[in-house]
């Protein structure tokens, strides 16, 4: 009798850490917004008790890991057009917005010290300018005193929407870069060293002297790490910050942005920070598990809500009222099962 019980307490053990952890949502992707959705998720857990299993294994992940079924949500950086999203069945709606920063290792050079532009930047991954010192450089910072150190650029190896956002900007800046590397989620960068994720691109940043990156605002923040100012499509010089996000992000016009398919680099406005992004999430308008959905479309609801606070921290940007309110409203129309809405609305 005693072996029965046991084994029947055993039993039920296993039946409620299942439960529990059938419970979680399940996504994978971007690593753009992987620091606010790593704060989200602990605040959420302690709240409901229902936890957020995130992969952050970029853009380019996320979308084939939604596309092959395996998790809850896809998450990227790099928008997809409405042909794909049609031919694939998903709905795909903004959740945060950010900004990707250029990151530097020189000797003696402080955060928000260097000062750079588009054309200089692209020329930097081109191969053509190859010692910080190099009179292009100069001239934008005549003040500054520069080592000819070479320059070792660093890039995104993984697909990514922060590779995207990067090679769209220089593809707006530079027409040699627009024409021999372009703008895509993975590219063939002509020089430098390859490293994964943001976080391997902050590392590697980190660790090669005369370095350039490019990460995530929030990943330059965490580490320290001696971001670059920008001169903007303005000609103003700007520091990165929730301001100039929030600059950038003023004059998108998502009304009108079908399958909310937006990109906002190199924008108007004089405080505008040219390499911002939106940080995009995808499921399917008709998913196999309409139960799991609906639990991670609470999440973002209660994101939306109640998470602004915690991503301003980060120096992201919440969405705008009106925009949130248009996302509900595509849940509501567009994600369904059985002819009814996935969301309940709460």
């Amino acid at each position: 009798m005693q072996i029965i019980k046991r084994l029947l307490v055993a039993a039920t053990a296993i039946t409620v850490t299942v439960a529990a952890a059938a419970a979680d949502i399940s996504g994978a992707g971007a690593t753009f917004p992987y620091p606010i959705y790593a704060k989200w998720a602990d605040a959420y857990k302690k709240l409901t008790g229902i936890g957020l299993n995130y992969q952050s294994i970029g853009s380019g992940g996320g979308i084939k890991q939604i596309k092959a079924k395996t998790v809850t949500f896809g998450a990227s950086d790099m928008p997809l057009k409405p042909e794909d999203l049609s031919a694939a069945g998903l709905v795909q709606f903004p959740m945060i917005i950010g900004g990707v920063v250029p990151v530097v290792n020189i000797k003696g050079i402080a955060p928000g010290q260097l000062q750079l532009d588009g054309a200089t930047i692209a020329s930097i991954y081109l191969g053509d300018i190859a010692k910080w010192d190099d009179p292009q450089i100069k001239r934008l910072n005549p003040k500054l005193a520069l080592p000819s150190t070479a320059i070792a650029p660093v890039y995104r190896s993984d697909g990514s929407g922060t590779n995207f956002l990067f090679s769209d900007y220089l593809s707006k800046e530079s027409p040699k870069f627009k024409s021999t590397v372009g703008a895509n989620s993975s590219v063939q960068w002509p020089t430098g060293i390859g490293a994964k994720g943001n976080e391997g691109v902050a590392n590697m940043t980190t660790q090669t002297d005369g370095a350039i990156g490019y990460v995530e605002y929030a990943f330059a923040k965490q580490n320290k790490m001696a971001f670059t100012l920008l001169t903007n499509k303005a000609g103003k010089s700007v520091a990165p910050s929730a301001e100039s996000f929030q600059a950038a992000a003023a004059n998108a016009d998502w009304t009108h942005a079908e399958g909310y398919y937006l990109i906002l680099t190199d924008q108007d406005g004089a405080k505008s920070w040219p390499i911002t992004g939106t940080s995009f999430i995808l499921v399917y308008k008709q998913p196999d598990d309409a139960a799991a959905v609906g639990e991670a479309l609470k999440f973002f609801a209660w994101a939306y809500k109640d998470g602004g606070a915690m991503a301003a921290e980060l120096d992201y940007v919440p969405l705008p009222a009106p925009l949130i309110a248009q996302v509900k409203a595509t849940w509501t129309s567009a994600i369904t099962t059985g002819g009814h809405p996935v969301w309940s609305g709460k």
